[in-house]
């Protein structure tokens, strides 16, 4: 159901704080007529933690309605509330999103079993393809593979971004999990490794500013052209790694800046990068293809 290049695309901000939804449609363009395959807003990328439940909602609307069925949209819904994820997980559903991201609860550290229960009211109350993100280095709790394999005979839970930096952990999931379940990659630097053992694509931090690459990637390998992924991966990887020299995503906006595609504006408490490591990433944005044609 989801394969290929995802990107988890950034919310942009007016300089006075507030959503600048004619940029975010400008971004949605830039992905869609350079190959990317979804579009995710409303993740870690899209700042989620210090949107309104509003602007949430709007940014969701907005970018189905940039998309306009040319490409897939997964709605970022998660909430360490699962009443509040559900909310939001029925309003990607409403505005016609394509399936919906959610996040393991953070802060409140669930049990495996709260997270079975979590996931499973969710899929159980909302009829919409429902991809798990994992990502305990930021959320404090790490679902297990068995508590996910479990959860993937839920004909709604469809999928698994993969954060855990454990490559073991991709190759097991794919391993518990049936052929039509969907493990995608968290981590750029992880996209060709995770295909290689049965992974179907990745929700992408690095295909923000180069769209074309993750997307030729994810297309090579499918195709059974080893060899072509395998360079893009080579010539992204600097790249997708400096993309994390600081909190995403303070790097990636940066970059964007440095494109001319965004103000690099981001709301408290993400602040700009040092000088020191602006000029490490400036450096790499340089020396890095973005299109690799």
């Amino acid at each position: 159901m989801f394969e290929g290049s995802f990107v988890a695309i950034v919310t942009p901000f007016n300089t006075d704080g507030s959503l600048d939804e004619g940029k975010l449609q400008e971004l949605v363009e830039f992905q869609i007529q350079n190959g990317t395959h979804g579009i995710v807003p409303c993740g870690t990328t899209g700042e989620s933690p210090t949107l309104t439940h509003d602007e949430h909602d709007r940014v969701v609307e907005s970018t189905v309605t940039a998309v306009d069925n040319r490409a897939q949209v997964i709605a970022g819904a998660g909430s360490n509330s699962t009443a509040e994820a559900l909310r939001l997980v029925k309003h990607a559903k409403s505005v016609g999103a394509d399936g919906a991201l959610v996040i393991t609860p953070y802060y409140n550290k669930p049990t495996q079993n709260g997270l079975y229960a979590h996931f499973m009211h969710i899929a159980d109350q909302v009829d919409i393809p429902i991809v798990i993100y994992n990502v305990p280095s930021r959320t404090g709790t790490d679902l297990q593979t068995e508590t996910l394999a479990k959860l993937a005979r839920h004909e709604n839970i469809v999928g698994l971004k993969e954060a855990t930096g454990q490559l073991s952990r991709a190759s097991e999931a794919v391993n518990a999990c049936d052929d039509h379940f969907a493990v995608l990659s968290g981590d750029d630097v992880n996209t060709l490794p995770i295909l290689s053992v049965g992974g179907k694509g990745v929700i992408s931090v690095l295909a923000n500013v180069a769209p074309k690459p993750v997307a030729d990637m994810c297309n090579a390998f499918q195709v059974g052209d080893l060899k072509r992924a395998q360079q893009i991966h080579h010539q992204t990887m600097k790249l997708s790694l400096d993309l994390f020299i600081d909190t995403n995503p303070i790097p990636v906006k940066t970059a964007l800046q440095m494109m001319g595609k965004l103000n690099g504006h981001m709301r408290l408490p993400l602040a700009p990068m040092s000088k020191d490591d602006y000029r490490v990433l400036e450096a790499t944005m340089k020396s890095t293809d973005l299109n690799l044609l």
